[in-house]
């Protein structure tokens, strides 16, 4: 995948750059005294290496809520026939202490088989090295919620991403005192299942993608796609009040933020431009235009125009595609119209999926794995500086502008995390 690109993959895992699908599934503060623990690896030699996600270290334990919306009154965008469009979403919220209980897996195994496939095609790993399903994340299902009423933030995955990809970031914004609610976007992600057991994978969109890009029609797939996120978040941002009463008496719905990687970063942006509910958010590495290499030639009206609330971008430095506004051209006309609060961060020594969870994962395979294997996938940013940088970063944006306290972090002085400030 490269950075700032939305990057579609065909069916048998090609990789070509574009508007920030970013195909391949990959994966994502603290003080120096908060670094994120060491990796650690263990093997079963019938199901492969079970990796682990960083602990989170906010002050709460953190709950996670897995629950189906659906919209009858709008046709599924892949899939035609089906007269409806069926979501599922991840709500990971502060929990009263949960010591002892079970922990949730990253993926159910239907969806870490489709995930897994994905990242090991996509990176160059040995199949079947990593039990993709084994991954725990840190959360009890359906904990009993921290008293209070916390701020709500919306994740969207890059294309071709599942919404679990971001484990690591999304749990430590709970454990600090949020509500993050992330979203499968159905037949997009590699697969998504559903309480009842099935699942739905991303066929249709990937037959699509070849034949656009066969055909020449590029344009009208990026704007579909991104058409159908942004009515997902619709939805999403509508049934918050519907949500189990356990959920939404702790949820304040007049502070609502929302981030994303890559296309999910995009699908922020059109979502703020579009709807004045979102108060504040984030672009991980996603081009902000419609166009399978960002030339500024298809720019969104969120790039041409701007937004009048406060924006964070944060880039990737990789050499062949990394975003900032000097070399992104959505972003660079993003910067010179946004007129609410604005700052562009990039993290260093890295690439596109250095903000997901394969940035915490895979340099757990070191030694299994060639070095320039796991470079090229996830950068050369030492990992448990890259997933503290991230955090902090996420972490200080929606305290600023949610929660109205600020670190200074995002005043651009100099900093303990390997991340540079664009002027």
């Amino acid at each position: 995948m490269r950075s700032s690109r939305l990057v579609a993959a065909s069916l048998v895992g090609v990789v070509v750059s574009g508007l920030a699908v970013s195909t391949a599934v990959p994966a994502s503060a603290v003080s120096a005294s908060h670094a994120a623990p060491a990796p650690s690896v263990s093997s079963s030699p019938e199901k492969g290496l079970t990796l682990t996600l960083p602990a989170p270290r906010g002050r709460y334990a953190t709950g996670e809520s897995t629950l189906r919306l659906v919209d009858d009154k709008r046709a599924d965008p892949w899939v035609p026939s089906r007269p409806y469009r069926e979501l599922m979403v991840s709500v990971f919220y502060p929990a009263v202490h949960t010591g002892g209980r079970p922990v949730t897996n990253q993926f159910p195994a239907a969806v870490a088989a489709a995930v897994g496939q994905a990242v090991e095609e996509n990176d160059e790993l040995p199949a079947g090295l990593v039990d993709w399903a084994a991954t725990q994340t840190h959360s009890v299902k359906d904990a009993a919620m921290a008293p209070g009423r916390f701020p709500v933030v919306l994740y969207s995955p890059g294309a071709g991403d599942a919404r679990g990809w971001n484990v690591s970031l999304v749990e430590d914004l709970a454990s600090r005192g949020f509500v993050v609610v992330t979203v499968d976007h159905t037949g997009d992600a590699p697969a998504v299942q559903f309480p009842d057991g099935h699942v739905v994978g991303n066929g249709p969109l990937l037959a699509a993608w070849a034949q656009a890009f066969q055909n020449g029609t590029t344009l009208a797939f990026f704007t579909k796609l991104m058409d159908a996120r942004m009515a997902d978040t619709e939805l999403v941002l509508d049934r918050l009040t519907s949500l189990p009463d356990r959920l939404t008496d702790g949820m304040d719905l007049n502070r609502i933020g929302m981030f994303g990687h890559s296309a999910g970063g995009f699908t922020a942006a059109n979502m703020m431009y579009s709807d004045p509910r979102i108060k504040a958010g984030i672009n991980m590495d996603g081009t902000m235009e419609y166009t399978v290499v960002p030339d500024g030639t298809n720019l969104s009206e969120v790039a041409l125009h701007g937004l009048d609330r406060p924006f964070l971008l944060m880039g990737s430095s990789s050499a062949d595609g990394g975003s900032d506004v000097h070399r992104e051209p959505s972003w660079a006309s993003f910067w010179q119209h946004q007129r609410g609060w604005k700052a562009d961060v990039t993290l260093d020594d890295s690439v596109h999926a250095s903000f997901t969870d394969a940035k915490a994962l895979l340099p757990q395979l070191a030694g299994r794995v060639p070095a320039a294997t796991l470079a090229a996938a996830v950068g050369t940013v030492d990992p448990h500086r890259a997933v503290a940088a991230n955090r902090a970063l996420v972490a200080s944006f929606f305290d600023r502008f949610l929660k109205g306290r600020d670190d200074h972090l995002l005043d651009g002085g100099t900093s303990q995390y390997p991340i540079t400030f664009v002027r």
